[in-house]
């Protein structure tokens, strides 16, 4: 073995010893999944993602982000939940997040494990790292497909035959030359249930994604009201959406999360859509401290809220919609009229008449026009 083969896999027992449950090493060229990403934007399917814009370059060559770049360690830390998370979508009157925000922020998580790991290497080898975790413009998926840890499934997503789809990336640049490893094949095969469990039909073909029509893209991201066309498949899904994940088969390999910080808080597992539609700013930002949800504001997460209310045919719940007709936000208020008008009531009618000589919100003004 040569040293180079021997110190890769050195740095490979080393991210195991950090807690790390998958480790592969790419080169910082530039990764296949480039020339998705600029058709991607073109199309406009990165709705408000504009900073998706702002650093293409960056984001299509590593080298462009740091010039000093040899060689790339993908890592993946297994966050795969305890039970089926599908199984929440039935249960109306609870809201339904997403498997990845339900424990602490990953984004603290993956970043100090990283960090950990970054030092132990400069020690023991040298070299320069620079440590990345999903806010730096960096293409992870592709990189980490090209390092072995798995492949882009077609529903855009990385899918790794030991993880299912439950993997956390990061990655660790340095100036380093390693041994890459081989890429990761594709094993889809004929399989399109990720596609086709889809309530919105966000994917116009496979291994293509149109953001605007995603509802993790529409509960996380977007900052305005909720499409109507959209609304009624959203179901009682509050933050994100794991649909696609969750049916994938390769999940029958996949086990729970081994660390403890990624396992759900209770509170987060089936929540209440009655409790969650009372908090404002402070109570917000106290219940989700430490999660992934808290970056979401309480104006967007309360809006989701009220769209599940709407849609969850509880006739006991449209008080609870009433309640913030008059919130302080024009957002929250149009989702509470349409919450009302699911849930149709004789005093949603007489605040509608109300509403429409009095409310100066447009926005809101059309909902109520659609009542």
């Amino acid at each position: 073995m040569d040293s180079n083969a021997a110190l890769a896999d050195r740095i490979k027992q080393l991210a195991a010893e950090n807690g790390f449950d998958s480790v592969g090493i790419t080169s910082a060229d530039a990764p296949p999944g480039s020339v998705r990403l600029l058709e991607f934007l073109q199309e406009g399917r990165h709705g408000d993602m504009k900073w998706l814009e702002t650093r293409v370059a960056e984001r299509s060559d590593p080298r462009t982000l740091w010039p000093e770049a040899q060689s790339i360690i993908m890592v993946g830390l297994n966050y795969g939940p305890a039970e089926d998370p599908l199984k929440i979508l039935h249960q109306k009157c609870k809201g339904s997040i997403s498997v990845y925000a339900r424990g602490r922020d990953y984004h603290d998580v993956v970043k100090s494990m990283l960090k950990s790991l970054a030092r132990k290497i400069v020690e023991e080898f040298g070299g320069n790292v620079k440590v990345f975790v999903d806010t730096a413009p960096v293409m992870e998926k592709p990189l980490a497909s090209r390092a072995g840890l798995g492949w882009q499934g077609k529903h855009t997503n990385l899918v790794s035959q030991t993880h299912g789809s439950w993997l956390f990336l990061g990655a660790i640049f340095t100036t380093i030359i390693l041994p890459s490893d081989p890429p990761q094949r594709d094993h889809c095969g004929n399989c399109q249930a990720c596609l086709d469990i889809c309530p919105t039909e966000a994917f116009p073909a496979p291994y293509q994604l149109d953001a605007r029509r995603c509802i993790s893209y529409l509960t996380i991201e977007h900052k305005g009201p909720i499409p109507l066309e959209f609304r009624k498949h959203i179901g009682n899904r509050i933050y994100g959406c794991d649909d696609c994940l969750a049916i994938c088969p390769w999940n029958k390999f996949a086990a729970t999360a081994r660390d403890a910080r990624l396992h759900a808080k209770a509170d987060l597992i089936a929540p209440d859509l009655a409790e969650l539609s009372q908090l404002d700013d402070a109570a917000f930002r106290r219940k989700f401290a430490g999660t992934s949800i808290k970056r979401s504001g309480r104006n967007k997460f309360v809006r989701n809220v009220l769209i599940a209310i709407g849609n969850s045919g509880d006739k006991e719940l449209a008080r609870r919609a009433s309640a913030l007709i008059e919130d302080h936000s024009a957002l929250v208020r149009g989702a509470a009229v349409w919450a009302l008008s699911q849930l149709a009531s004789d005093e949603a009618r007489d605040r509608r008449a109300a509403a429409l000589t009095t409310e100066t919100d447009e926005t809101v003004l059309d909902e109520w026009r659609n009542f």
